[in-house]
């Protein structure tokens, strides 16, 4: 592993001011030597914005956190700019996140779900984030008019829940999602609420905030599950700061279940990724669903073919007891989510909705013919 000081020296945020600053009649663009992982590059705004980079933003407890770890090597890749996001292709809405929003800052792509995007912010950048087009950059698609979302909600009562997500909820203050709940928590259709986030592995001393556990209480009170869905990618990501405040918020009736996406270089290792899943479980959280990565543009580089991807599958599965295997691999595909099963001697990749917009199709398994190297179900021929 590096050394702390050669770890601290890369974490300096890369700003975007020119290191010689053009004349009135040089109509070059500003650029900035900015810090990457394999080295040194000067870049321009233009060039952050045509090849979809986010800025390098990371909180000092995950910097720490990684260091102290022992899997730098891998973990850096989660924060830390590379010079493969400059060839990496893509589109920047793969799940058809526009095409499913129903009112601003609310989609509604299954019947029973809605998703209430509250925030474009996070307190770290993820280098594979797929709302990168939304994230840090004062988005449209946040929700704005939280009265419109409500009405759109009473008058759907097929949705039994809401996904709260962003960018990161808990970047927002207590008084903000508080504000959130008195919008969603009147409808007795709703069965539960869950937020999505990261800020467990970021910065976990968010949940330690005393308005918490009355903001979770209330969701309790009214009826409904109140839910985390945590974003733990790897071991090293688990605190000791984490496991405290999840374990704290489960003693008060909160549920979590985890979620992590599988990524080149990071964690496509069946061994690396059993012992994230066996550890989310002692804490009593459940592990939900490993993700394909997305052919997201600035981030395709992180994904896994899905061969190898159904290798770590497996080979996660052959690591685990019974009881804790309770992940799903899946495709967060534009048609639904896709739960990846096995790929036959026949030379098939076989499939099946685990959600669709059309109810017939759920749970119906479907195969393409594999092609080598295919990390996505559009790289498959439609038969």
């Amino acid at each position: 592993m590096k050394s702390a000081h050669t770890i601290q020296s890369k974490a300096i945020e890369p700003s975007l001011s020119s290191a010689a600053p053009p004349s009135n009649s040089d109509p070059r663009p500003a650029s900035a030597v900015m810090n990457f992982i394999e080295g040194t590059r000067a870049v321009t705004p233009g060039d952050m914005e045509a090849n979809s980079i986010t800025r390098y933003h990371v909180t000092r407890f995950y910097r720490e956190q990684i260091i102290k770890s022992g899997h730098y090597d891998q973990l850096k890749f989660i924060v830390e700019p590379s010079f493969e996001e400059f060839e990496s292709p893509g589109s920047l809405d793969t799940s058809g996140e526009h095409d499913n929003t129903v009112v601003r800052g609310l989609q509604h792509k299954y019947a029973q779900t809605g998703l209430l995007l509250a925030t474009d912010s996070c307190a770290s950048y993820c280098r594979y984030c797929f709302r990168k087009r939304i994230v840090g950059k004062g988005s449209d698609e946040i929700a704005a008019d939280l009265g419109q979302i409500a009405r759109y909600i009473g008058d759907h009562p097929e949705m039994t829940n809401v996904l709260v997500s962003g960018g990161d909820p808990f970047v927002l203050s207590t008084a903000r999602l508080d504000e959130i709940l008195d919008h969603l928590l009147p409808f007795p259709h709703l069965d539960s609420i869950r937020f999505g986030t990261k800020m467990l592995a970021y910065e976990p001393k968010r949940f330690e905030n005393p308005a918490l556990p009355a903001l979770f209480q209330r969701i309790i009170e009214a009826g409904k599950a109140a839910v985390i869905v945590t974003h733990f990618d790897h071991i090293g990501e688990i605190s000791a700061d984490a496991e405290r405040n999840i374990r704290s918020l489960r003693e008060r009736g909160v549920q979590f279940l985890n979620q992590s996406v599988l990524l080149a270089k990071v964690n496509d290792d069946p061994e690396i990724l059993a012992a994230t899943f066996a550890k989310c479980h002692h804490m009593g959280v459940r592990p939900y669903y490993l993700y394909q990565g997305r052919p997201v543009k600035g981030a395709s580089h992180f994904q896994v073919p899905l061969r190898r991807g159904l290798e770590i599958a497996h080979g996660i599965n052959q690591r685990l007891s019974g009881i804790q295997k309770t992940f799903k691999y899946i495709m967060s595909h534009y048609t639904g989510k896709i739960e990846i099963l096995d790929l036959g001697a026949d030379g098939r990749m076989y499939m099946r909705y685990h959600q669709n917009k059309a109810p017939e199709k759920i749970g119906k398994i479907f195969s393409r013919p594999h092609l080598e190297g295919a990390c996505w179900l559009d790289d498959l021929a439609d038969e």
